[in-house]
């Protein structure tokens, strides 16, 4: 990310941890509206989406990171990237279904009852999708995410005020996740 600003003649930027942080809150948001978008047009009424009490879906956040971090050089790669994506998730969504379902004694999310799924947990049109949103996301979410945020925001913003939103922000987020675990425990 291109966080730029001058300080005695010296650019200065978030650090790439601080970056990274931020995308991970834009797609974490990005990936709770549409999970809630979706959840109104499937029940005609707000349904909370998420572990979270805020409006965040942590899973869409680690999965943006996942593939800026590790599964971005595929970008020439449509194939690669779709097959990469699809195993990828797919086993991140089997692996955070089952560790919730142990942790809460509870289910987040039922494919049971679509075709070809396993245990419930994940499902082949899931995995599908799961491929082709990393292609729209490599190759045109992503980019226009960064290009909007260096233009109307990263510019504009002295560089230590994004920092303290980045770390008030993630304060937030903190708490919000300890007061959601503790909320969710089985027994409670």
């Amino acid at each position: 990310m291109e966080g730029i600003c001058e300080k005695n003649n010296k650019k200065v930027r978030l650090s790439k941890f601080e970056s990274y942080l931020l995308y991970f809150f834009i797609y974490a948001f990005i990936g709770w509206f549409f999970e809630t978008l979706y959840a109104i047009y499937n029940t005609g009424h707000f349904v909370k989406r998420g572990f979270l009490f805020g409006p965040i879906c942590p899973i869409y956040g680690y999965g943006a990171l996942i593939l800026l971090l590790f599964l971005r050089g595929y970008k020439k790669n449509s194939i690669k990237l779709f097959f990469m994506s699809a195993l990828i998730f797919s086993a991140l969504e089997y692996f955070v279904s089952f560790a919730m379902e142990g942790a809460f004694m509870s289910h987040w999310w039922d494919y049971t009852d679509s075709f070809f799924n396993l245990n419930g947990r994940i499902s082949i049109a899931y995995s599908f999708v799961w491929g082709i949103a990393a292609i729209l996301f490599i190759n045109h979410l992503h980019p226009f995410i960064k290009k909007q945020l260096n233009k109307r925001i990263i510019k504009k913003i002295p560089v230590n005020i994004q920092s303290l939103i980045i770390k008030v922000i993630f304060s937030i987020y903190a708490v919000d996740t300890v007061l959601s675990w503790v909320a969710h425990i089985p027994g409670k």
